[in-house]
């Protein structure tokens, strides 16, 4: 019994095959810890606990990396609310996303990093992007610059000129282009932070999993999922 896979860019079903005979890479993007979870976190951790499952079941050696993203806006504006360290905050939050997966029948990803882990490993591959000319710094932030990738929004069949500035795309003056993103958030006053290149600052929310997937699966692996 083989698994079948939706093919987006050829818009048809397909046999999934790995890069690796009998062995499966997979990757998804862990929840923003800023509250506790809702049904959608307990959807996309169900979806891909069961894929990982059936992958096992088919006989396949599988690697499951799942993130928590333990450093966003969302968390700082919660804490700030809260007036509780942002770091704390997110560690708790983090105990009691475990206990509702646990709750749930989740099983723990074989590997889940957390992101203010791993800030030297962004921070090197956002210095690979500026050398590559795929991003720019600017106003003491970091920007991918969109239209320097042709082949983006290809996954999704839309044309970089049928997006939108979106829910994770901020307006933002200092920007080349409106729909460029932001990989390095310089830090204002009193924010949480750490030193880089570019001045003080945080990651932004796009490079995280990049860095992280990267650091445990390699530039090239079999799934990776996330949700809205």
């Amino acid at each position: 019994m083989a698994l079948r896979v939706y093919n987006s860019l050829t818009n048809r079903k397909e046999p999934f095959l790995p890069l690796e005979e009998n062995r499966v890479r997979m990757y998804a993007c862990g929840v923003t810890v800023y509250d506790r979870c809702h049904i959608g976190h307990g959807m996309q951790a169900i979806v891909y606990d069961t894929i990982r499952r059936y992958l096992r079941f088919l006989g396949y050696e599988v690697l499951y990396v799942r993130n928590h993203t333990d450093v966003d806006d969302k968390i700082l504006d919660r804490a700030a609310q809260l007036g509780v360290d942002p770091l704390e905050h997110a560690r708790r939050m983090i105990a009691l996303t475990e206990e509702d997966m646990a709750a749930l029948g989740v099983e723990p990803a074989d590997v889940e990093p957390k992101v203010t882990d791993h800030i030297p490993d962004i921070i090197a591959l956002i210095e690979r992007l500026v050398e590559k000319g795929f991003a720019y710094p600017s106003g003491g932030s970091v920007y991918f610059s969109v239209r320097k990738f042709p082949e983006y929004g290809k996954l999704s069949n839309r044309r970089i000129e049928e997006l939108e500035v979106g829910a994770r795309i901020e307006v933002d003056a200092a920007k080349a282009d409106p729909l460029d993103f932001a990989l390095w958030k310089g830090a204002k006053p009193g924010e949480l932070s750490w030193p880089s290149p570019w001045g003080p600052g945080r990651p932004g929310w796009h490079i995280e999993c990049s860095a992280l997937s990267m650091r445990y699966l390699g530039e090239t692996f079999d799934i990776h999922g996330g949700g809205r």
